[in-house]
């Protein structure tokens, strides 16, 4: 019996926007947090229909069949930063894993290790 895989692409993608300062040197106002930027960005990300999407503390994980999606997921959170009128540079990170020989899910892959753990 010749079974056929159907392989499933997994990226994890981190977005960090770098947000122009408020105000004049003097009294310029920092603020390091993300969560808006974030969220707007995951927003676009989990509007493209054919992904699996999980949001983590350091950066997106998406599942899919489609390679080209995950390209559309990068590009569709740089799309959603360039609207916001102080980002002024938006830095990405990519790690993708397209393994051929065996569809596995996100929860197939933690199974696997929990088990191992539980040996």
């Amino acid at each position: 019996m010749n079974l056929e895989v159907q392989p499933l692409v997994h990226a994890e993608i981190s977005v960090i926007p770098i947000i122009s300062s408020r105000g004049d040197k003097e009294n310029a106002i920092s603020d390091s947090g993300m969560s808006k930027y974030i969220a707007k960005a995951f927003d676009a990300i989990r509007k493209i229909e054919g992904l699996n999407v999980v949001l983590t503390s350091m950066g997106t994980h998406i599942e899919t069949r489609d390679f080209a999606k995950i390209l559309k997921a990068i590009d569709a959170t740089h799309d959603s930063l360039k609207q916001e009128g102080n980002v002024t540079r938006i830095i990405s990170t990519i790690r993708i894993d397209e393994r051929r020989d065996k569809s596995a899910t996100f929860d197939d892959r933690i199974g696997s290790v929990q088990k191992k753990l539980q040996k």
